[in-house]
């Protein structure tokens, strides 16, 4: 059985801000442990009993592949990532992956997951998956309904219905079908407190936890059903992309031209049984089958330490804490409090006599929230956003494909970074028009193009790049080259560089 695993990594993680931004999402960080989210994602479907795992799939957009490309090369894991030029949603992005996946005339089953939640047992999902991989091997449409333990208002929630597989069921029989598995009956919204205390006294309802499987054949099919409009956009964009090492670049006019639908809202509530008008959207599963011929749609509980780490709250539960409920990352200290969230960066964080609180320091920002109104942190990002300031989506530390460089300072006509080239990478050859630029090498060794000439620059020596001249920074040692750059100049924005050769094609 070839198991493909297809990580969705388009989010922005703005409720987890200042941490998260928009350049640089949640996804990517290592908010639990040493792994990025992306990466314990990867790592937790490594060792499944019974199954050949193919090389991971990452769909996500074009701002973060070097990043992804560097994380899954640290783990050991190359894979393909497939870059949509912009975003469409969930059904658009796994209708990519499984053309992806069928390229080699094989039908593997897919194993969908967003990269940025937190599953704490390993050994519970994989159980699951297992059981799961069994009924997409069959034709079905899986999903995994996280086992409630409070009534959260701020999931979607999956309703249970009679057991697949049992007397009567078309081709099953009831034969080597797993117990827990179940019809899905609908799909609902978010609900108001009072709706989710009922559907938690209930029993039958799930939370939502965007986790899919079906064979890459059974999931086209069902979007010729479903959303036949997509399906075509999205093989035209992919007859159109081209393929540069591990990206997969999909072509941008007719992707542009895609609709933009959810897996659930696109498929998944089209496979729901039950009376027609339970959902807004849910139909009948064997009237569709029998109209259109769609797969069943099939959900197996899983209880597993899951959650989509949607907000600061969030992130405090998961992790652990000491004996007064408290969370320390990074330097902090605490006197007399408890249950409290705190992340610093780099300064010191002191916090006394506090409780319920979140804060988090970061290079250029610090945020304090209570842990009861943490789903606001998205409003003050939009804030940034109407003010016009960088604080709102990017990093005072920026990464790029060489490497990375740290704001370091900046006032009236100058600015001064901290740059660090990984081995063997090269900055574009550019010019700029309005800054001239003085680099010093820390450690390292530095190899740099000005106009005609190229030279080595040492540790402790320095260069001058004046306005208005080309030039190119690499690394040709076998060790990080750090530097000190100092710009200089009536405008120091990022947007005024001239690119004439970048190997990252940029």
């Amino acid at each position: 059985m070839l198991l493909q695993p297809i990580v969705l990594s388009g989010g922005s993680g703005t409720r987890l801000w200042p941490l998260s931004r928009e350049k640089y999402p949640k996804q990517l960080l290592p908010l639990i442990g040493d792994d990025s989210l992306l990466q314990a994602t990867v790592r937790r479907v490594q060792g499944i009993a019974d199954v050949t795992l193919a090389a991971p799939v990452v769909v996500s957009n074009e701002e973060y592949r070097f990043v992804i490309a560097e994380q899954l090369r640290l783990m050991g894991q190359p894979g393909g990532i497939v870059l949509e030029p912009m975003g469409r949603n969930t059904a658009p992005a796994l209708t990519l992956a499984a053309l992806f996946a069928i390229k080699k005339e094989e039908d593997p089953i897919l194993l969908v997951m967003p990269a940025d939640h937190v599953i704490v047992d390993k050994a519970a999902f994989q159980a699951v998956v297992r059981a799961g991989a069994d009924l997409a091997a069959q034709g079905a449409v899986v999903t995994f309904g996280i086992t409630p333990d409070a009534p959260e208002t701020g999931y979607g929630y999956i309703q249970a219905g009679a057991a697949y597989g049992e007397a009567g069921e078309v081709g099953h029989g009831g034969t080597g079908i797993p117990g827990p598995a179940r019809r899905i009956a609908r799909f609902v919204e978010k609900p108001n407190l009072e709706t989710a205390r009922a559907y938690l006294d209930d029993g039958s309802y799930l939370w939502n936890s965007g986790i899919f499987m079906m064979r890459a054949s059974v999931w086209l099919g069902a979007m010729a059903v479903c959303r036949p409009d997509i399906l075509a956009a999205c093989k035209t964009a992919w007859a159109q992309g081209t393929t540069d090492g591990e990206f997969v670049r999909i072509g941008k006019e007719a992707f542009a031209a895609c609709p933009s639908d959810s897996i659930d809202y696109a498929v998944m509530e089209r496979l729901a049984g039950g009376t027609p008008g339970d959902s807004a959207h849910a139909g009948t599963s064997k009237q569709s089958q029998a109209a259109g011929g769609l797969p069943p749609g099939v959900v197996l509980p899983l209880s597993a330490g899951w959650s989509d780490v949607g907000s600061w709250d969030a992130l405090w539960q998961v992790l652990p804490k000491d004996a007064a409920g408290n969370v320390l990352q990074g330097d902090v200290l605490l006197q007399n409090c408890t249950n409290t969230l705190a992340v610093s960066e780099g300064r010191l964080v002191a916090c006394v006599g506090v409780s319920d609180l979140i804060v988090v320091e970061t290079a250029d920002a610090v945020l304090v929230a209570h842990k009861d109104n943490t789903q606001d942190v998205k409003k003050i990002v939009d804030s940034l956003k109407q003010q016009g300031r960088t604080e709102g989506h990017i990093h005072r530390k920026v990464f790029r494909p060489w490497g990375w460089y740290d704001g370091v300072d900046a006032g009236a006509r100058f600015q001064v970074k901290r740059i660090v080239v990984k081995p063997a990478g090269i900055l574009s050859l550019q010019m700029h028009h309005h800054r001239a630029e003085h680099w010093i090498v820390v450690s390292g060794t530095a190899k740099v193009t000005k106009g005609s000439e190229t030279f080595l620059v040492s540790e402790n020596e320095s260069t001058f790049i004046p306005l208005g001249t080309t030039h190119r920074l690499e690394n040709p040692g076998r060790v990080p080259l750090e530097m000190i750059e100092v710009q200089s100049g009536s405008y120091l924005g990022e947007d005024d560089i001239v690119r004439f050769e970048d190997v990252y094609g940029r």
